[in-house]
C-alpha cells in the first residue's frame, strides 16, 4: 500500500546529533498550533504528544492558503517558464500542507477516532478543489507546458537536463494532462464536482468497512467450542475477551490475526462458517455501513471521469502508468493463468471433500472449509505442521532477522530509540545508519491491529527523503501492520505468511530509506509501479535471508 501521491512530505532538517538528548518540546514560532509552528523535536519528527485533533483542521487550511500563495507567484513570474522557476518550484511548493497532511492521513489509517473522521470528511471536498485548483489552471499549465515543449520540441541547449529532471518534468507534465489540464472549460467543472463526490464516497467507503469491522465479534462461551485451537490462539482470544470485558470467555474478532487462525485450525465448522460469513459480508448488511451502493456510485463516477479525460474505462486511464500499461494485457496474462489455476483449484476441492467425507460430512465444500482441510491435509502428507514453525518467527527473531539480512545486503544497522515522539504507546522508533555511521532516516514500526487502525499492512512516510541546498535530508519512515498480538504469557508468534508481509512492507520501507533524489516528488516510492521487477527484489531478499 503507498502514499497518497498528492501529499508533499517536508519539513526542515538540520539538528546536531546532540539535540536527540533535547526534551521534545516544539517552537512556538508565533502560533499555538503546533502542527504550523517549527518541529523541535528530535529530527524533527511530529510532536504527536502535543497534537490535538481541533489542530488539524485550521492548519490544513493554512498550507492549502499558503500553496495556493506559491502557485500564484509561479504564475505571476514575470520571467519566461524555465525548469527552475516553474517545475522545480512548483515541486518545492506546499511545504507546510505537505507536512500537516501526511501526520492527518497517516493517523486516520493508523490511529483514527470518530473525530478525525469527522473532519476528514468535512477536509475532502476542500482538499480535492485545492488540488483541482493546481491541476486545471490554464495559466500555470502553460507555463509547465512552456517548459516541455521547449524541451521535447524546441531542442533548448539550456535545457540540458539530468535524467533526473527529464523524469520530474515527464511526471509533471503527464500529470497535468491526466489530471484534465487540456479540458474545456465545461469539462473543468464537470471534473471538478466528479473528483469532490469521489473524495467523499472513497472517505466513507474506508469509514463503513472499518466501522463493520470492529462492530462484529464471535463470543465463545464453552470451552468445547475452541476444539482445534492452537493454545496461544485460544490465549489470545482470551486477552481480546478480556480487554472488552467479557473476562471467561474468548472472542474472535474480523483482525486478520484474528479470523484467519481460526479458519485454519477451529474444528467446529459451525462456527467456521459464521465468522466467514462476517468476513465477507462487511459492508454488506444493509445497515448504516452498508457499502454497496457506495460502491456502485464509486464505479460509476470513476468510469465518467475516465471517459471524460480520453479513456474508455477507470482501468485503461489507471493502468497507462503502470507495467501493464492497458487492461488487454491484464486479461491476456489472466487468461493464462486461469485455466492451470482452476484445474489445480478442482483438484484441491476434491481433495477436501474426500477428506470431509471420511469424517462422516457429505455436503459441498464451502470457502470456510478450505483452510481448515489443507491444513489437515498438509500435515497428513507432508508432516507439515505450521504451528511448529511459529516459535521460531517470534515477532523480535523476525525483526532481528530482517535487520540482519539488511545489514548484510545494504550495511544498514538499526538502534532503537526511546526520545522520539510516538502516536500510540505500540510504535517503536529507530535511528537507521549506513555502514559509516552516517544516518540514513527514522524508522517507525506499528505491529498489531487495535480499532483505531485500518486493516491491512503498509508502509507510508512522515517525511520523504529529499536535498536542501545540497544535502540530503532524511526521511522518516512507517511500517504499519495488523500482525498476530503478544498476550501476557506468550510473545507475538507469526505466521508464515505475516512474516512474508513483514519482509514485503519491509521492501518498500528500504525504498523510503535508501532514497536519494534531487526533487521531493520522486523520492522514495513515488514511482511508477513495475510488478515483475518489484516482486522479484522482494522474493530475492527473502531468499537471502535464508543464508543469514
Amino acid at each position: 500500500m503507498n502514499k497518497k501521491t498528492f501529499l508533499i512530505l517536508t519539513t526542515v532538517f538540520g539538528m546536531a546529533v546532540t539535540s536527540c538528548k533535547k526534551e521534545n518540546t516544539v517552537a512556538t514560532s508565533g502560533h499555538d498550533n503546533p502542527l504550523i509552528a517549527n518541529w523541535e523535536t528530535p529530527y524533527q519528527t511530529p510532536p504527536f504528544e502535543l497534537i490535538k485533533n481541533e489542530h488539524f483542521e485550521p492548519a490544513i487550511l493554512e498550507g492549502i492558503k499558503e500553496q495556493q500563495q506559491e502557485i500564484d507567484a509561479i504564475i505571476k513570474n514575470n520571467e519566461p517558464a524555465t525548469f527552475e522557476n516553474t517545475i522545480v518550484a512548483l515541486d518545492n511548493s506546499g511545504v507546510l500542507l505537505g507536512k500537516v497532511a501526511s501526520v492527518f492521513y497517516n493517523l486516520t489509517s493508523s490511529n483514527t477516532n470518530d473525530t478525525l473522521q469527522k473532519i476528514a470528511q468535512n477536509l475532502a471536498p476542500k482538499m480535492s478543489e485545492h488540488r483541482d485548483n493546481i491541476n486545471l489552471n490554464e495559466d500555470l499549465f502553460k507555463r509547465v507546458k512552456k517548459v516541455y515543449d521547449d524541451y521535447s520540441i524546441g531542442g533548448n541547449e539550456k535545457l540540458a537536463l539530468t535524467p533526473e529532471q527529464k523524469m520530474l518534468l515527464d511526471n509533471t507534465y503527464k500529470s497535468f494532462v491526466r489530471s484534465g489540464a487540456n479540458l474545456s472549460v465545461e469539462d473543468k467543472d464537470k471534473l471538478r464536482k466528479l473528483n469532490s463526490e469521489l473524495s467523499l464516497l472513497n472517505l466513507k467507503y474506508g469509514d463503513n468497512l472499518l466501522a463493520e469491522t470492529n462492530a462484529y465479534e464471535l463470543v465463545i462461551e464453552n470451552k468445547e467450542d475452541l476444539a482445534g485451537l492452537p493454545s496461544e490462539i485460544i490465549e489470545a482470544a482470551a486477552a481480546e475477551a478480556k480487554s472488552r470485558n467479557k473476562d471467561g470467555k474468548w472472542v474472535f474478532t474480523l483482525s486478520n490475526s484474528s479470523v484467519m487462525p481460526f479458519l485454519q485450525y477451529s474444528s467446529k465448522r459451525e462456527l467456521r462458517q459464521t465468522i466467514w460469513n462476517a468476513y465477507q459480508k462487511r459492508g454488506n448488511n444493509d445497515n448504516a455501513n452498508d457499502n454497496k451502493e457506495i460502491a456502485k456510485q464509486i464505479a460509476n463516477l470513476r468510469m465518467e471521469k475516465a471517459q471524460l479525460l480520453g479513456y474508455k474505462n477507470h482501468a485503461e486511464y489507471v493502468l497507462e502508468e503502470s507495467m501493464a500499461k492497458n487492461p488487454e494485457n491484464v486479461n491476456a496474462l489472466l487468461n493464462k493463468l486461469w485455466t492451470p489455476a482452476l484445474e489445480k483449484a478442482k483438484v484441491e476441492a476434491a481433495d477436501i471433500a474426500a477428506m470431509m467425507r471420511k469424517e462422516g460430512i457429505n455436503e459441498n465444500v464451502t470457502p470456510a472449509d478450505w483452510r481448515y482441510y489443507a491444513e489437515k491435509i498438509r500435515k497428513e502428507r507432508f508432516d507439515l505442521d505450521e504451528q511448529e514453525m511459529k516459535p521460531y518467527f517470534s515477532i523480535d527473531q523476525v525483526r532481528d532477522g530482517v535487520f540482519q539480512v539488511t545489514e548484510n545486503l545494504f550495511g544498514l544497522k538499526f538502534k532503537e530509540v526511546n526520545n522520539l515522539p510516538k502516536y500510540h504507546n505500540e510504535v517503536s522508533t529507530w535511528e537507521v545508519t549506513d555502514k559509516d555511521g552516517t544516518l540514513i532516516g527514522i524508522l517507525y514500526m506499528d505491529m498489531f491491529p487495535r480499532v483505531s487502525k485500518r486493516g491491512g499492512a503498509w508502509m507510508t512516510s512522515f517525511r520523504d527523503q529529499e536535498m536542501v541546498d545540497g544535502k540530503r535530508r532524511i526521511p522518516v519512515i512507517s511500517i504499519v501492520c495488523n500482525f498476530t498480538k503478544p498476550t501476557a504469557d506468550a510473545p507475538a508468534l507469526l505466521t508464515f505468511d505475516e512474516v512474508t508481509t513483514y519482509f514485503h512492507e519491509f521492501g518498500h520501507a528500504l525504498h523510503g530509506l535508501l532514497s536519494n533524489v534531487n526533487y521531493k516528488s520522486l523520492a522514495g516510492t513515488n514511482v511508477s509501479r513495475d510488478l515483475l521487477s518489484y516482486h522479484l527484489r522482494l522474493w530475492k531478499i527473502g531468499q537471502l535471508s535464508l543464508k543469514f
